[in-house]
């Protein structure tokens, strides 16, 4: 299930090692109300069983994503670069601010993104040990993938490159601002989830949505640069079977996502419920 609760996490909590179960549920059973970022349209009975199962009012927030800024173009750097590619052949990967990578997690990462044989550009930050990406690269990596492959150790406008022609494949840990990012992009979607509450997410998308696919784990827990591969091909081939239901299945949802009114509606009706809740705690 991909919820956020927001609850207070005490210091002493966090040194008690409690599982994220434990912490989620001490807290949606401390509050009087629970704030989700999600919808009816994607997780209603998620957010029916939490109102049965804690006896606590659900307030839902909607995706909540801002408009794109139309006067902020997307920089020259990767604009120019993406321009060289055919319409969605470009395998776009970031696994947003809190993932830092071993140094062989990120090698079999970039090895991986180089045997789909895709053009592709990786944003993530340097591997533990590194200060830049270029330090932890596999060696001859850079000459293998020249003019292809991009690997970058800073921030990337990824709204913007996700809506970039070029760009058909979106690599992420699905963490919830990409998850709603790839969402309602025109992107296939394949999930690499590194934290827990990513690993609720990625259930969501690829199971109960049908929108993704996820990278195969090895018995070490973290994946081969070959299942990385499989999985982007998986999605990318024209003739995939996976590829093409995933694809209706994501081209619904990102239909009813981006019908007009749905997320203004939701931020409006939670802040009314908030200044209820308020007007009820001043009368009390």
């Amino acid at each position: 299930m991909a919820f956020h609760s927001y609850f207070i996490r005490s210091e002493r909590d966090l040194q008690t090692g409690m599982s994220l179960y434990e912490r989620i549920a001490k807290g949606l059973t401390n509050w009087d109300v629970i704030s989700i970022r999600t919808c009816l349209e994607v997780e209603e009975k998620f957010c029916d069983f939490l109102e049965r199962q804690f006896q606590r009012k659900v307030l839902l927030t909607g995706p909540i994503l801002p408009e794109p800024d139309k006067n902020i173009p997307l920089e020259d750097r990767w604009n120019l670069w993406l321009n060289r590619f055919e319409p969605g052949s470009v395998v776009f990967c970031a696994l947003g601010s809190q993932i830092i990578l071993e140094k062989d997690q990120f090698q079999e990462l970039c090895l991986g993104m180089e045997l789909t044989g895709l053009p592709f550009l990786v944003a993530v930050k340097p591997p533990r040990g590194s200060s830049t990406v270029q330090e932890g690269l596999p060696e001859g990596f850079e000459e293998r993938v020249k003019g292809r492959g991009v690997v970058w150790g800073g921030w990337v406008q990824q709204p913007l490159i996700l809506a970039h022609p070029s760009v058909g494949c979106f690599v992420n840990h699905c963490g919830f601002g990409s998850m709603w990012e790839s969402m309602l992009s025109d992107c296939q979607i394949v999930l690499l989830p590194y934290l827990p509450d990513q690993i609720l997410n990625t259930r969501l998308m690829t199971e109960e949505l049908e929108v993704s696919v996820e990278v195969e784990r090895e018995e070490t827990g973290w994946f081969s640069k070959e299942r990385l591969s499989v999985a982007v091909r998986s999605v990318m081939d024209k003739d995939s079977e996976l590829g093409n239901r995933v694809s209706r299945n994501h081209v619904k949802w990102k239909e009813s996502l981006l019908r007009h009114g749905l997320m203004s509606g939701y931020v409006n009706k939670f802040v009314e419920a908030l200044e209820k809740l308020v007007q009820n705690i001043n009368v009390e």
